[in-house]
């Protein structure tokens, strides 16, 4: 997705590790706006590049708020993870703090039966049970063996009460990501409609101009071999997925957006690549543009809100924008900000 304008040269910027993708919060401009913003009595060519860059723009923000999408859904499969693991050990916890329970009950019942219940034995059985194994001296009043199972038990107590605040906490914090995920959708599929708008106001032609991609068959000359058979192996899968449509949020096999194209083709040579471009930039090692190799990353603009694949021959591999199939573009589409060798 984003802008496919012929920039030549790339660009230098470098993100941050920690640099966030900002969705723009302003309502996006209607397509009957962006005409107006033309003088009427303005040419027909100065119409149609109007409309054509803010196209370009609402794409771009369409991408960058995809990537943010992207980044919220792959931290709500981290959270449910979490969120199924402290359930476990809580279960497991509790299965295991009645067992002794038990124990010390029937341990109980024998002193019971032999003059009498120990006070604190009894307390732990109680209600509020917390407090009296901090007293050395009533744990010294008890044998060793029960001594040491109500140590357990407090152990246990304590792991337990962890678990059940992590499982908590890791619950509020996956309704949050949730919700931020339904945000970047939202903003996603209005950027993404008002740009079809947009180019329904161009004629066939201008449509046809402004897709001016080299067609997905067209295979770029052998060059520079790939740098590793994995990195050659994710290219072939690249390339495997030549004329398969953009699908926002997908990663494959039947359509794919820019990251989950890259990710799913290295996946295929058995390499695990995060699902953002923002930090598939920084799964590997970077390399100078003019050391570039096939297979290699390309991440574009000062954000990286977009990643191709290097091909060869000056061209990549990418899912570029909605209507547009996976296919071969110029690697100066659009400025680089970085090459990275996986």
């Amino acid at each position: 997705m984003g802008s496919h304008r012929r920039i030549a040269g790339p660009g230098q910027g470098r993100a941050t590790l920690g640099t966030r993708v900002t969705v723009l919060s302003a309502a996006t401009a209607t397509a009957a706006a962006a005409l107006a913003a033309v003088p009427a009595g303005a040419a027909p060519a100065a119409r149609e590049a109007d409309a054509k860059a803010e196209v370009d723009r609402l794409y771009r923000q369409a991408e960058q708020a995809t990537e943010a999408y992207n980044r919220a859904t792959e931290q709500a499969t981290r959270l449910a993870a979490q969120v199924s693991s402290a359930q476990g050990r809580l279960a497991d916890g509790q299965r295991r703090i009645e067992t002794i329970r038990g124990t010390l009950g029937s341990i109980a019942g024998a002193q019971y039966r032999t003059g009498g219940v120990d006070p604190t034995l009894g307390l732990l059985l109680s209600a509020q049970p917390d407090s009296f194994l901090e007293d050395a001296a009533a744990l010294a009043r008890i044998g060793a063996r029960t001594a040491g199972r109500l140590k357990e038990y407090q152990s246990l107590q304590r792991s337990v009460a962890q678990d059940r605040a992590e499982a908590v906490g890791s619950l509020r914090e996956l309704e949050r990501t949730r919700r931020a995920a339904a945000r970047h959708k939202h903003t996603v599929e209005r950027k993404l409609t008002t740009a079809r708008r947009l180019l329904a106001t161009l004629t066939s032609a201008q449509r046809a101009a402004y897709a001016h991609a080299s067609r997905p068959g067209q295979v770029p000359a052998p060059g520079a071999q790939p740098a590793s058979q994995r990195a050659a192996t994710a290219l072939a899968a690249a390339r495997s997925a030549l004329g398969r449509p953009y699908v926002w949020g997908a990663n494959g096999p039947a359509g794919f957006d820019c990251s989950g194209l890259t990710q799913w083709a290295y996946a295929q040579a058995g390499i695990g690549l995060p699902r953002t471009s923002q930090s598939q930039r920084y799964a590997g090692s970077q390399v100078p543009l003019s050391q570039i190799r096939p297979g290699d990353l390309v991440a574009y603009r000062e954000d990286a809100s977009h990643i191709a694949m290097y091909a060869g021959h000056g061209q990549v591999i990418h899912a570029p924008y909605p209507g547009a199939p996976v296919r071969y573009d110029p690697i100066g589409m659009m400025p680089v900000s970085s090459v990275t060798r996986i």
